[in-house]
């Protein structure tokens, strides 16, 4: 990989640390389980490879299930103690933790994007302002919240006073996913601790080393007793195994709908305990004729889906757009997606990295086979990126489908990459009626002048979060999550702290 020595277009964000990347990387890492990094109890070692150009970035060793069971006993233990160091943390004083791993994140920012580059195959720039800064946010924004998530007093009949108070949940297993690593494992790490939880957290198998770096940053700062977060590392059958354990209380995963589906199951065959899941999407984006910035509207729906190389859940994959602009809307997007330069993630140049990894490429590339072969239009792109260096990598050109079906498999199913569903419609009801077509209902969008028509077809979408005239507004404040088969519960804001605690109804006579 090479580092680009062009600081004037990199000016305002630290540079790559490649050099330092390379060093850290030489060893092969451990799990982090009761304050300590240790070695697995199994023999399994996991090599990650660099997904731009093929060659491997380092390798760390897999939890096998007793790890897990030392990584819940120790959470447990952690949890449980009366008299222990956890316990004795005041709300105050969770506060100036989470705000000191949000300045830890910060100061150490370069580290992590460049790790997290190197793993996922994301721009650095995408790695440095939008992974990690939002990671940074997480900490500060649930800082604030340690001491303002208050009990209810019930207003009950009778001579009675009935309050209702929130103790945290428990021992939580957290499951990271591949396309945004540092950034989801804060999504879950700052509101459990917030709420006085301890944590095993599982990274993607795929994208373990940025997770890996803050555990490291984080015991280094030495601001957390052992056994309040522990790292496993390891495929989907660590996950399972986190998600059957009887004493975990809690189980929260992003990632697909299927695997969500079996830890729901695992969840049942065990303690039945909750499992919150934010899953897949095939989220609609409505182009109306009367949208008030028709540029500005194609430009945005098109950078909303091939940032981070659309490998993002709540991506606006099927561009509903009503027939009279249809022609102008799929020519335009085909200019833009053909003047995408794909190649080195570090070069500040570069528009799209590559796929996170060679089964995902060929995967989207399947789905791509499909459209083209149940009729749909290659407007721009269907192929993978061969050229000079990106032969060696998992590049595939952003792909513009026109005249495509909603009935479609590309249209149904997630792909997961840089592939947009461009779709005619005539009427509003037409197009609600496709939108919610669906087995999906994470994020939504439309774009109108009419703001009679804005709150109509707001109202009737199916989904989670439905973005007017600006796809794709995300904010700590605002929860975060999905309808129908796109998950359970919310992340984000004070909906996410109800999932990390119990409630409990307190009678008094008098």
């Amino acid at each position: 990989m090479n580092q680009t020595n062009d600081r004037a277009i990199f000016e305002g964000i630290d540079q790559p640390k490649l050099e330092w990347a390379k060093e850290w990387l030489l060893s092969t890492k451990k799990l982090y389980i009761n304050g300590q990094w240790v070695d697995s109890a199994g023999d399994e070692i996991i090599t990650s490879t660099n997904p731009a150009n093929g060659l491997i970035n380092g390798s760390f060793q897999v939890a096998a299930p007793e790890d897990v069971d030392r990584a819940v006993a120790a959470a447990r233990a952690a949890f449980d103690d009366e008299n222990g160091a956890w316990r004795q943390v005041t709300r105050k004083e969770r506060a100036k933790i989470l705000r000191k791993i949000s300045a830890l994140l910060l100061e150490h920012q370069a580290e992590i994007a460049t790790l997290e580059t190197l793993d996922n195959g994301k721009l650095y720039t995408e790695s440095y302002k939008d992974d990690v800064q939002e990671a940074s946010d997480v900490f500060e924004y649930y800082a604030g919240w340690t001491d303002k998530y208050y009990g209810e007093n019930n207003p009950v009949e009778g001579n009675f006073l009935s309050v209702t108070t929130r103790d945290p949940i428990g021992v939580c297993a957290q499951i990271v996913p591949f396309n945004f690593p540092i950034d989801m494992a804060a999504w879950k790490l700052a509101p459990a601790l917030a709420m006085g939880n301890t944590i095993i957290l599982k990274p993607s198998e795929e994208t373990s080393f940025s997770a890996i770096r803050l555990f490291e940053i984080i015991h280094e700062a030495n601001i957390l007793p052992p056994g309040v977060i522990n790292l496993v590392l390891g495929a989907g059958s660590v996950g399972s195994h986190m998600s059957r354990h009887m004493n975990v209380d809690k189980v929260t995963f992003t990632g697909s709908t299927a695997v969500g589906k079996q830890l729901v199951r695992d969840s049942a065959d065990s303690n039945l305990k909750p499992v919150s899941l934010e899953l897949g999407g095939k989220s609609p984006n409505i182009l109306f004729s009367d949208a008030p910035n028709l540029d500005a509207a194609i430009e945005r729906s098109f950078y909303a889906l091939f940032t981070h190389k659309a490998e993002k859940c709540s991506s606006p994959t099927r561009l509903f757009v009503q027939r009279d602009i249809y022609d102008q809307v799929v020519n335009r997007l085909a200019e833009m997606a053909n003047s995408y330069k794909l190649g080195d993630p570090f070069d500040p140049t570069t528009d799209q990295g590559a796929q996170v990894s060679k089964k995902q490429m060929e995967r989207i590339l399947g789905y791509i086979e499909s459209g083209k072969e149940q009729g749909a239009r290659v407007a721009a792109g269907g192929e993978r990126d061969l050229t000079g260096a990106n032969a060696n990598g998992y590049f595939i050109r952003p792909t513009i489908f026109a005249d495509v079906h909603n009935k479609m498999k590309i249209a149904q199913e997630e792909i997961f990459g840089p592939v947009l569903c461009v779709i005619p419609f005539d009427s509003e009801e037409e197009v609600v009626e496709m939108a919610n077509d669906t087995i999906y209902g994470l994020a939504a969008g439309l774009w109108t002048g009419d703001m009679s028509r804005a709150h109509r077809v707001a109202n009737k979408l199916q989904a989670g979060q439905v973005f007017v005239n600006r796809y794709g507004c995300y904010d700590v404040a605002s929860p975060f999550g999905g309808w129908k088969q796109s998950g359970w519960g919310k992340e984000f804001a004070i909906h996410s702290l109800a999932s990390y605690t119990k409630a409990k109804a307190i009678w008094f006579a008098y």
